[in-house]
């Protein structure tokens, strides 16, 4: 009778090491597929590689991955509600490998965008260390952008790796000035504070 309760307590400490075996893998594989409400977008599909990187990342937060290994545009998105006539700055950190164009043009690489248009931030190229890039933007008549991540470009296609970290959206002044107010840092959920008001980040999913 005692050596069936051992051998059952045995079968309950091993079958509960397994299931946290189990659930370990399972977080490890959500939180580097967690894109936190970022949609994914590639010109030719099932090219590119989107993950959350553990090892290689500028803060204490897992880094948006891209990997082309065949020439593509590629893109983490986010539909973003903006005021009309509004100027707007972009900011994130980015990382590359190896990255390279097609053909022998500028304004692709790893860069900040607008979706859908030829608004763009600088492109970086090449192997480079972490770096800061902006895109500023008007609203004009536009209510809500996609404003992307994006290793690629809006002319041309790259191969290599990108990561990108920190993001954040700031509102300006109607006026032409440099006079920035402070918005919202990291897309880390739908919600920020834009002038001390509680704003919405709307998403819409294909």
């Amino acid at each position: 009778m005692e050596q069936g309760k051992k051998g059952n307590k045995i079968s309950y400490f091993i079958s509960l090491f397994f299931l946290l075996i189990v659930l370990y893998f399972v977080y490890q594989y959500y939180q580097m597929n967690n894109f936190n409400d970022f949609i994914r977008s590639e010109t030719n599909l099932h090219t590119s590689q989107f993950t959350r990187d553990e090892e290689i990342k500028y803060s204490h937060k897992r880094s948006y991955k891209i990997e082309n290994p065949d020439y593509n545009d590629a893109m983490f998105y986010q539909k973003v509600q903006v005021k009309k006539n509004q100027p707007y700055k972009v900011t994130c950190m980015v990382k590359t490998n190896d990255v390279r164009s097609k053909e022998e043009i500028s304004g692709v690489g790893a860069q900040i965008a607008i979706e859908g248009t030829t608004e763009r931030s600088v492109a970086i190229s090449g192997t480079q260390e972490w770096q800061k890039i902006e895109l500023i933007f008007n609203s004009k008549d536009r209510e809500e952008v996609n404003i992307g991540f994006r290793l690629g470009g809006y002319l041309g296609d790259v191969k290599g790796e990108a990561w990108f970290s920190d993001f954040t959206i700031e509102e300006g002044m109607p006026e032409q000035n440099n006079d920035w107010k402070f918005a919202c840092f990291i897309f880390r959920t739908t919600d920020v504070v834009i002038n001390q008001k509680q704003v919405k980040l709307e998403v819409t999913r294909k």
